[in-house]
C-alpha cells in the first residue's frame, strides 16, 4: 500500500472516530497521549459506549452466594423484622385485656430470648388445681431464639415451677414435635406455640413436682441436652407420642 493510500485510510478512521464522539457512542475525549493506531482507539471508543446497567432498586433474596457488593437480607435481619413484629402484636394483645392468657416480656431487654407468664389454663384439669392449691398463679417459660428463625424454631423451656409429666422432660424441656426441625413452619407464630403448650402439659396430665428429695437439676444446659437427645430419638424412629407415664 502506497503512503498516500494510508493516509487516506487513517484520515477515514479519524473521521469516523470523530463523528461517534460527537454522537455520544464513544468516549467524551480521545487519549491525551494519542497512543495506539486509529483503529485501536476505534475499538476502545466502541467498549466505552456499553453502559453499566442499573442497580436494582432493591435487594433480592438469594442462596446467599451473592455477587460481591449484592445487598442480601441476612437470617438475622430476618429474624429482627418477625420479632419485633410478634412482639409488638402480643404486647398490643395483653394490654387490651385485663385478664390475659400470658404476657410476654423481653429477657434484659434482648429481641431475641423472651420471657413468657401462662396464667390460664384448663382449669378444671389436675394441673390446674395444682396451681390453685398452692397459690401459683403462672407457669414461666423462656424462649431463646436462633439466627434462623422463623425458618427453625425456637428453644422453649420451662423454668418455674417444677412439672412432672406434661410432657415435660429434664431441665424443663418440652417434648413437642412443633418445637422439633422436622416438625416446625415458619408460619407458626409465638403464640400458637405457647397456647400449644399450654393445651398438651393439660393433656399430657402435667402435675406440680411436690417432693423436693431426689429432683432433678432445672437447667438450661440439662434441658438442652434433654431436647437433642429427644430429636435423635425422633428423627430415627418417627414421631411417636410418648406414654402418659413417661410424661
Amino acid at each position: 500500500m502506497s503512503s498516500r493510500s494510508r493516509e487516506k485510510v487513517t484520515a477515514m478512521f479519524r473521521k469516523l472516530f470523530k463523528s461517534s464522539n460527537k454522537e455520544g457512542e464513544g468516549p467524551s475525549k480521545a487519549s491525551a497521549s494519542g497512543s495506539g493506531s486509529p483503529a485501536r482507539r476505534l475499538l476502545r471508543g466502541c467498549r466505552d459506549s456499553v453502559s453499566p446497567a442499573a442497580p436494582q432498586s432493591s435487594p433480592v433474596f438469594s442462596n446467599g452466594k451473592g455477587k460481591k457488593g449484592e445487598e442480601i437480607p441476612s437470617h438475622k435481619t430476618v429474624r429482627a423484622r418477625r420479632l419485633m413484629k410478634e412482639y409488638r402484636d402480643l404486647q398490643r394483645l395483653q394490654n387490651s385485656k385485663t385478664d390475659p392468657v400470658f404476657n410476654v416480656e423481653l429477657v434484659d431487654d434482648n429481641l431475641f430470648e423472651w420471657y413468657v407468664k401462662v396464667y390460664k389454663l384448663d382449669s378444671e384439669s389436675e394441673l390446674g388445681n395444682d396451681m390453685k392449691e398452692l397459690g401459683i398463679t403462672h407457669i414461666l417459660l423462656h424462649l431463646i431464639f436462633p439466627e434462623n428463625f422463623p425458618f427453625a424454631p425456637p428453644f422453649m423451656r420451662v423454668i418455674s415451677p417444677r412439672i412432672e409429666k406434661g410432657f415435660v422432660m429434664e431441665g424443663g424441656a418440652i417434648c413437642m414435635e412443633l418445637l422439633t426441625p422436622r416438625g416446625w413452619a415458619s408460619a407458626y407464630t409465638v403464640e400458637a406455640v405457647i397456647m400449644q403448650f399450654a393445651a398438651s402439659v393439660v393433656k399430657g396430665q402435667g402435675r406440680i413436682q411436690r417432693k423436693n428429695k431426689g429432683q432433678k437439676v432445672f437447667s438450661k444446659r440439662t434441658a438442652e441436652e434433654s431436647f437433642r437427645s429427644l430429636v435423635k430419638t425422633h428423627d430415627k424412629y418417627g414421631w411417636v407420642t410418648p406414654s402418659l407415664a413417661d410424661g
